[in-house]
C-alpha cells in the first residue's frame, strides 16, 4: 500500500476502502503499512474476539512483533475502554514499551489493535481517534467474515482453537508441576543461606502465578463464559430491540446452569449469528407483536430456540435456513424449523458443546443425524405419504415439510423420498411400517 496522508479525506476513505477489501492473510502487514503515516511504530498486533482459529495476529520489526504473547494482548483487552485509545506505557513483549492500544465491539469478545511505539513521543488526539474509527470499522468487517465463513473452515476453526486450548493446558500443567516442586525444595528449611532462599522463592511464586494468568488468558481466547456469552448476544440486538415494533423478549439460561462454565468461542459466535440472522428476518414481517429468543444450556449442549407470533407462512427460503443450516452441521448442530399457520414461526438450533469427531461429519447411525421433528417427516414417507398429507397430520405448513424432506434427504445421502424410506425401513424408525420376511 502506497504512504497514506490521513489528512487528506480522499486519500483516507481510499485507504479505508482498500483495508476492509483486503485478504484476511494479509491482514496484519496491511493495516500496519496504511497506519505507519498516521503513528510511527515498530510492531502492530491484532487480537479478534470473532475468531477462535487465529485470534492473534501481528507484523512489523521482529525482534518485537515475533516476542508479543496472546497473554500480552489479553491483559490489555481487559483495561482499555472500548471506542476510547488508550496511550501510555504497557508491558508488552518481555518489557515496558510504549504503545497506543483501541479496543472495538463487545467488552467481552470484541477486538484490540496494538501499536508498540519506538518513543514515547506525543500522538494527536485527532490522530489517536481517527485511528480509532478505523479499526472499528475494520473490526466490524472481520466480525462480518468471521460469519460468513464456509462451514468447513469453521470447523478447522473450532478443531484448530481445541487442540491449542488443550496443547495450553499441557504445558500449564507440566510448568505448574516443575515451578510447585521448585517451591517446595526452596521452602525446606535445611537449606542454608535464607536470604537467597527467600528471594529465590519469591522468583518462583511470580513466575508460578504469571504462569497460571497466561494459562487463563488462552482459555480466555478460545471460550466464553456462559452467562456473558448469553449477554454479548442481547447486547448486539439491543438497538433492534429498541426501535423495532415487536418486542423482543429474551429468556436466558439460569445462574445455575451458567455458574462457572464456559462455552466454546466458535459456538457462542455460531449461536450469536444465527439468532441475529434470523431475529432480522422475523421482524421484517410487518404485522409482529413478538419474537422470544431462548437459550438453553444442558451438559452437551447449547440450544437457541427463536419463536415469533406471526401469520406462520414464513417461508424456508425466506430465512436463508441454507446458510443457517450449514454453519450449525459444521459444529456437527442441528437445525429444525416449524411454521404453523396462525401461530407464528419456530426455529431450533442445537449445538455441541464438544467437538466433533472427524471433522463434523454425521454419526455412523443412519438416522442419529436426524432431528425429532425430521425423524416424524421421516415416519410419515415411510408410510407413503405426500407433503400435504404430512402437513396434516404434523399441523405444519408444506413449505416446512418440504424444508424437513430436503434436509433428511441430505443428511441419509439420497436422491429420492423412497431411497429414504428404504432407509427408515432398514433402521427400523418406530412407526415406519417394516418390509415383509419371507
Amino acid at each position: 500500500m502506497e504512504p497514506v496522508d490521513w489528512h487528506d479525506s480522499e486519500q483516507a476513505l481510499a485507504a479505508v476502502a482498500e483495508l476492509l477489501a483486503s485478504s484476511v492473510e494479509g491482514v496484519p502487514q496491511t493495516l500496519s503499512d496504511a497506519l505507519q503515516p498516521l503513528v510511527p511504530h515498530d510492531a502492530l498486533a491484532i487480537l479478534t474476539g470473532s475468531c477462535a482459529r487465529s485470534p492473534m495476529a501481528t507484523a512489523g520489526v521482529p525482534r518485537v512483533a515475533d516476542r508479543i504473547t496472546s497473554a500480552d494482548l489479553a491483559r490489555l483487552a481487559g483495561t482499555v475502554t472500548v471506542g476510547r485509545p488508550y496511550l501510555g506505557v504497557a508491558p508488552v513483549a518481555g518489557e515496558e514499551r510504549p504503545i497506543l492500544a483501541a479496543a472495538a465491539g463487545p467488552a467481552d469478545h470484541g477486538s484490540l489493535l496494538l501499536l508498540v511505539r519506538p518513543t514515547d513521543a506525543a500522538v494527536d488526539c485527532g490522530d489517536a481517534l481517527l485511528l480509532q474509527r478505523v479499526w472499528d470499522l475494520f473490526a466490524l468487517q472481520l466480525g462480518h467474515r468471521v460469519e460468513q465463513a464456509d462451514p468447513g473452515e469453521l470447523t478447522a476453526s473450532r478443531a484448530a482453537a481445541s487442540e491449542r486450548a488443550r496443547v495450553a493446558a499441557e504445558l500449564a500443567d507440566v510448568h505448574a508441576a516443575v515451578l510447585a516442586g521448585l517451591l517446595g525444595t526452596l521452602r525446606n528449611r535445611d537449606l542454608d543461606d535464607g536470604a537467597a532462599r527467600r528471594a529465590a522463592t519469591d522468583v518462583a511464586a511470580a513466575a508460578l502465578v504469571e504462569l497460571r494468568a497466561t494459562a487463563d488468558a488462552e482459555t480466555d481466547l478460545t471460550a466464553e463464559p456462559a452467562d456473558r456469552a448469553f449477554d454479548a448476544l442481547r447486547d448486539e440486538l439491543a438497538p433492534l430491540a429498541r426501535y423495532s415494533s415487536a418486542e423482543l423478549e429474551f429468556a436466558g439460561p439460569g445462574a445455575e446452569a451458567t455458574a462457572g462454565r464456559t462455552i466454546p468461542s466458535s459456538v457462542a459466535q455460531a449461536a450469536r449469528a444465527i439468532v441475529r440472522r434470523v431475529v432480522l428476518t422475523m421482524v421484517e414481517q410487518g404485522d409482529l407483536r413478538r419474537v422470544r429468543v431462548g437459550w438453553e444450556l444442558t451438559d452437551d449442549a447449547l440450544a437457541v430456540t427463536v419463536r415469533d407470533d406471526g401469520h406462520g407462512d414464513l417461508a424456508a427460503g425466506g430465512l436463508s435456513l441454507q446458510g443457517i443450516v450449514d454453519r450449525a452441521q459444521a459444529l456437527g448442530g442441528t437445525v429444525d424449523v416449524e411454521s404453523v399457520p396462525g401461530w407464528g414461526t419456530r426455529l431450533l438450533a442445537r449445538l455441541p458443546l464438544s467437538p466433533v469427531a472427524g471433522g463434523g461429519h454425521a454419526p455412523a447411525g443412519p438416522l442419529e443425524a436426524l432431528g425429532p421433528r425430521e425423524l416424524d417427516v421421516l415416519a410419515e414417507l415411510a408410510r407413503g405419504r405426500r407433503n400435504r398429507q404430512i402437513a396434516e397430520t404434523l399441523q405444519i405448513s408444506e413449505n416446512t415439510v418440504k424444508f424437513h424432506v430436503a434436509n433428511v434427504l441430505a443428511k441419509l445421502g439420497v436422491h429420492s423420498r423412497g431411497e429414504a424410506a428404504a432407509v427408515a425401513r432398514e433402521a427400523g424408525l418406530p412407526g415406519a411400517p417394516l418390509s415383509a420376511v419371507s
